[in-house]
């Protein structure tokens, strides 16, 4: 057996409008900017009825409520096509991490110095770890040689964002791509 639901499933929307608005009294401003005062609930929206507008509550903490006479869907249309254009000039950065070890060899190095530099020319952070492995850790200056020596083959494109840290076992450094402007 199925239960009817009394309430009206409520609408995916972050503002109070019209019906849904619960205060007594509204302090009620036009889409102009103009003050029509403290007036009742049913006379604020009647008043946005007769413009063919809806009242839409703009700060319900405030003593009395403050609600704004404005076409909504205008009004949401408007804030959407905002986020929508911030979103789009964002640029998202990810991080990639370019692991090496205490033993490299130096071709090797070199290989994965050109592969971080295409990631520093896309626009992404590079993240260089190496992992200390057994007995290495005591020998930890051969480790910040071989990873100091690969921030200098890429200082030309890039520039050191965090110094050396050494988390447990990995000691890492991370690179941003150089800002020319």
């Amino acid at each position: 057996m199925e239960v009817a639901s009394i309430n009206k499933p409520k609408k995916n929307t972050d503002a109070i409008i019209n019906e849904d608005i619960r205060c007594k009294e509204l302090l009620v401003i036009t889409n102009s900017g103009e003050k029509l005062g403290v007036l009742s609930k049913r006379d604020a929206l009647n008043a946005a009825y007769d413009r063919g507008l809806d009242l839409v509550l703009v700060s319900p903490d405030a003593h009395p409520a403050v609600a704004k006479i404005m076409d909504y869907s205008k009004f949401r249309f408007e804030q959407q096509k905002k986020a929508k254009e911030m979103k789009k000039s964002q640029k998202i950065v990810s991080l990639q991490e370019i692991r090496l070890s205490a033993v490299i060899g130096q071709n090797d190095l070199m290989t994965k110095s050109k592969n971080a530099r295409k990631i520093l020319e896309k626009g992404n952070k590079v993240k260089v770890s190496l992992r200390f492995y057994g007995r290495m850790i005591s020998h930890q200056d051969i480790g910040e040689a071989v990873i100091t020596k690969f921030v200098e083959s890429l200082a030309d494109c890039s520039q050191q964002e965090s110094s050396l840290k050494l988390d447990g076992k990995t000691l890492y450094a991370i690179l941003a791509p150089k800002n020319d402007k």
